[in-house]
């Protein structure tokens, strides 16, 4: 049943979008059916409605009104220019640094009781009027004692009771589709709000944000394409993080990189190439990319370097994943469908029994009218009702743990699309993954692979002579049991058994001789262990040829 502030948040939301002139929008909402008459009949929505404003305008102030979850959808929407009409998307864009931010004495009282200390002995300066607000946290710019000049993140108060109200929400309209919705089992919608509750909860704690910022920079120590600001440890916590602050231009501010001189068909391609580095050569991205986290640094306008704020959504991706997704992007680079439609049923994204020919048939007939084109002569809405039914007619299911990868690449298509509408996508993602591609593939990176495992194969061989004396001391003690039921039937098994082992010792004695050949060969240090593997492996061959000749 459905807990009674859960409704109670139900009613809320009806009020808002009643209250704001949305009235189309309730009538849309189908779940809330049973609800609807009480709106109508209330007087808070009859003298409280939106008067003189647009739509865009009145739809922006229902969502700040309706807390973070909302605003953040916004946020998503608004890079999505192709999918909105301008004057809906233009509003939204708002939401990207103009959520009401909260009372500065706030702030400074979280400070001081966060530190335990008055806010003049944390900052040499504090300015108590925000930089920018956000949904879940709202920004300062201060300077450290020793002179640095910083941006102190605050998390708003009682963010969790918000977020957490919410959520359940969510959960519970989740639970209403899975139970009444046709289209549930493919799209999966408890999953997926099981997926945005980890996201959303991960971005409460500014810690995790401020370790996210780190490894962030660790990736692109010295790039000429994303700088990000370093973190002061000392001053951070749950609920405070403080970092460096960087200079530039929000980049969806094309009027003003232009007249810096910025290059700015550069500029879009290196922002594909950031992409497609950060999901598969360092398997950790950054997946906020909405224009009010992104700045461009225009010291070389005509190298301009991007630079990111706001580390609290991350992603990663799973080995079984991310290489199904390079395969899948390589084999649309080649116009290879059957190769698509091939790897969705390995992957289990579609059921095992689908015919491949004719998913091919039905990717091709999306895929082929965008291929090669510029963004501006993409139509991603006729796209994406294509792919839905697509997904629909195969019985495709929803894959939760991509879902961030979706937004991102969504959100890096949107920012590309307001910056530089000539960019072709494919193109210039193209050499970016074949180069990883190889890379994954060469000598070189087998070799990082082998040394990677060689501390775990020490440590297992350790084991077993440990395991080899416990089992000896269990037949000793009669512990071993088993039945036979033919004699020949033993035999024979026992002859199998022994044969493979035969050959799973003879591979995993080459293996351990390969291993240390090349540990050898790269004069790795010490030399000894690889000399220790290749006695170890000369001994296992000697002892098998040993035992088949006895």
């Amino acid at each position: 049943m459905m807990r009674a502030r859960v409704a109670g948040r139900l009613l809320e939301i009806q009020r808002a979008l009643v209250r704001h002139g949305l009235d189309d929008f309730v009538r849309a909402t189908h779940l809330y059916r049973p609800f609807r008459f009480l709106f109508y009949l209330s007087p808070w929505t009859w003298f409280q409605r939106s008067a003189g404003t647009t739509r865009g305008e009145r739809l922006r102030l229902a969502l700040e009104e309706l807390g973070p979850i909302f605003v953040k959808f916004g946020q998503a929407l608004s890079t999505r220019r192709d999918l909105l009409p301008v004057d809906i998307a233009d509003e939204l864009a708002l939401l990207q640094d103009r959520v009401p931010p909260f009372d500065s004495a706030v702030a400074v009282a979280i400070i001081e009781a966060t530190y335990g200390r008055p806010l003049a002995e944390v900052f040499a300066e504090f300015d108590r009027a925000p930089l920018a607000a956000a949904s879940i946290a709202q920004v300062h710019t201060a300077k450290l004692k020793d002179g640095a000049e910083v941006v102190v993140k605050i998390l708003r108060p009682g963010m969790r009771e918000i977020i957490e109200r919410d959520l359940e929400v969510l959960e519970a309209l989740a639970g209403l589709a899975d139970k009444y919705w046709d289209e549930a089992r493919r799209l999966r919608p408890r999953e997926v709000v099981a997926e945005y509750r980890k996201t959303i909860i991960d971005e409460l704690d500014l810690m995790r944000e401020a370790g996210n910022a780190s490894q962030l920079k660790r990736n692109f120590a010295g790039s000429r394409l994303l700088y990000v600001p370093e973190v002061h440890w000392d001053f951070c916590r749950s609920n405070i993080m403080v970092m460096e602050r960087i200079h530039g231009i929000i980049v969806n501010r094309i009027d003003e990189l232009k007249a810096r001189g910025t290059n700015i068909p550069k500029l879009a391609e290196n922002g594909v190439e950031i992409f497609f580095t950060q999901v598969f050569r360092h398997n950790f991205f950054h997946a906020d990319m909405h224009p009010g986290n992104i700045f461009v640094q225009t010291d070389d306008p005509e190298n301009p370097r991007y630079a990111a704020v706001d580390f609290g959504i991350v992603g990663t991706l799973e080995a079984r994943d991310q290489h199904y997704l390079a395969e899948n992007f390589m084999a649309f680079f080649d116009r290879d469908y059957a190769r698509v439609a091939a790897l969705h049923v390995e992957s289990g994204w579609v059921p095992g029994g689908t015919r491949v020919d004719e998913l091919e048939s039905a990717v091709r007939t999306v895929c082929e009218p965008i291929f090669n084109k510029p963004l501006k002569d993409i139509s991603f809405a006729q796209v994406l009702l294509r792919l839905f039914e697509t997904a629909r007619r195969f019985d495709m299911t929803i894959q939760p743990q991509l879902i961030l990868l979706q937004k991102t690449l969504l959100n890096i298509e949107g920012l590309g699309r307001q910056l530089y509408p000539e960019l072709d996508l494919w193109k210039t993602a193209q050499p970016v993954l074949r180069a990883w591609m190889r890379d994954r593939a060469s000598p070189r990176a087998l070799l990082r692979g082998l040394r990677a495992q060689l501390p775990d194969a020490v440590e297992v061989m350790k084991q077993v002579p440990k395991i080899v004396k416990a089992g000896v001391r269990a037949a000793a003690d009669g512990e071993f049991k088993w039945s036979v039921r033919s004699t020949e039937l033993a035999e024979l098994r026992a002859a199998m058994q022994a044969d493979q082992a035969s050959r799973n010792a003879m591979h995993a004695a080459g293996i351990l001789w390969l291993a240390g050949l090349i540990w050898l060969a790269l004069r790795a240090h010490p030399s000894w262990i690889g000399w220790l593997q290749m006695g170890a492996a000369a001994a296992v061959f000697l002892r098998l040829r040993w035992t088949r000749f006895r």
